[in-house]
């Protein structure tokens, strides 16, 4: 047997490190992966072959004794994706001055390379973050904006980035200005119709949620970046729900800058983010921590964060060969399928009702679901505490549901005992269940 620490010692380097750890330690992700090498079938097909889906579930190390249908929060990563984690921490560790900064460090650009591969765009247009804010809140708080100068989006963003622009009210006088859409909204148009209602002559940014974190509603991007050109107003685009759960690209969007957490729905280590910004806004937007004059015009101003762990961010590239792996259409096929199977069904049940649209176009594998009568909030702890089943109450001032988001390694048994659960309180109430 080949000792494990002949492979990570400081006379080898990480790759070959990685390559041993691999041939030691096989693991259930491969298999996975080569399940869909052969797989031939429109992506809608592929989605319901049940023993292709099951190498999937087998490559996650979950807690089967739980439901967890609240993977829009974060995600738990495939074992491949921690085992390549744990190899990069422990090289890291054995001299973190020299295998973390002076080794590893460079191999992030070989992650920013296949990030910016991934989303269809410059690799100089990509920058490594540790969650959605810190990439919205870069463009937020780096853009100059003066006292009087709007800023747009809707009721249903992040709460987060509203605070965000709530501070920049207090400290620079800007104004935030925002507008309610349909829910479920069914006619794109009509959000369009909105965001250009609300523009005024003083709108110097708009910010747009790809999907909905609320509800799952994907929103018509695209369309509102082109109002934006055509308006001279750059638009930012929250993707934190959208990548690697829709299959898109950059182009796809058009729109000048993009953020979106890696640990949802790509099943990134927790703490991993991306930022684009359009090669051409670089200079425009300052870092949220100062980087010296020469990197005025570089991506990389924007990773100027102090010491950060090699380890969570070149796990990424893992994350992304599993989900290319997979196929990035057969994933969004899946997600959608499962989202139906549950809320197809209770939809057609009294009291029973979706705040999330079905239309395909419309939305994937995350909605939002209401028992009327029932308080979301004690639904969400009940069904946690008398059924071990995870999801997120959401109580808006416009509506109230539990958001339900299975994964792709989410058994259709699952979904079931999920339904029947809240089949069984639609009928009787919380007490009898």
């Amino acid at each position: 047997m080949i000792d494990r620490r002949e492979f990570l010692g400081t006379s080898v380097g990480p790759v070959a490190a990685a390559a041993a750890a691999v041939l030691l330690d096989p693991l259930r992700g491969a298999r996975a992966v080569e399940a869909f090498a052969s797989v031939t079938t429109p992506p809608g097909e592929a989605a319901a072959d049940e023993l292709l889906w099951r190498e999937v579930q087998q490559a996650f190390a979950v807690d089967r004794s739980l439901i967890n249908l609240n993977n829009g929060g974060v995600s738990p990563s495939p074992a491949v994706v921690e085992e390549a984690m744990r190899r990069y921490l422990e090289f890291s560790n054995l001299a973190p001055v020299r295998n973390m900064w002076v080794v590893l460090e460079p191999e992030r650009e070989t992650v920013r390379s296949a990030m910016a591969r991934a989303f269809g765009c410059d690799v100089e247009e990509i920058a490594l973050t540790r969650n959605t804010s810190e990439g919205l809140e870069t463009v937020q708080l780096g853009l100059d904006l003066g006292r009087g100068d709007e800023v747009l989006c809707t009721t249903q963003d992040y709460p987060r980035m509203i605070t965000t622009f709530q501070q920049r009210e207090r400290r620079d006088g800007i104004v935030l200005k925002q507008f309610p859409i349909p829910t479920p909204c069914e006619d794109p148009t009509e959000v369009v119709r909105r965001y250009e209602a609300a523009i005024t002559a003083r709108t110097r940014l708009i910010l747009v949620s790809h999907m909905v974190f609320l509800t799952g509603q994907v929103l018509p991007v695209r369309e509102v970046a082109r109002l934006g050109r055509s308006r001279g107003i750059p638009v930012v685009v929250d993707g934190a729900h959208s990548f690697a759960h829709l299959a898109f690209t950059q182009g796809d969007l058009e729109c000048d800058y993009f953020a979106t957490s890696l640990h949802k729905w790509l099943h990134a280590p927790h703490g991993t983010g991306m930022l684009f910004v359009r090669r051409d806004r670089i200079a425009g937007v300052w870092p949220l921590m100062a980087a010296p004059i020469e990197k005025d015009k570089d991506i990389r101003k924007f990773e100027e964060i102090g010491t950060h762990p090699a380890a969570n961010c070149l796990a990424v590239g893992a994350a992304l060969a599993f989900w290319q792996g997979i196929g990035p259409k057969r994933k969004e096929a899946r997600l959608r399928y499962l989202r139906d199977r549950w809320a197809r069904r209770l939809a057609a049940r009294d009291r029973i009702r979706l705040h999330t649209s079905l239309k395909p176009e419309l939305s994937c594998g995350l909605g939002l679901v209401q028992v009327e009568g029932v308080d979301s909030g004690k639904l969400a702890d009940h069904l946690w505490k008398e059924h071990r089943i995870i999801v997120a109450a959401i109580k808006h001032a416009e509506f109230e549901g539990v958001r339900v988001a299975p994964s792709v390694y989410t058994t259709l048994e699952e979904i079931d005992r999920f339904c029947d659960v809240m089949e069984g309180i639609a009928r009787s109430g919380l007490g009898a269940v």
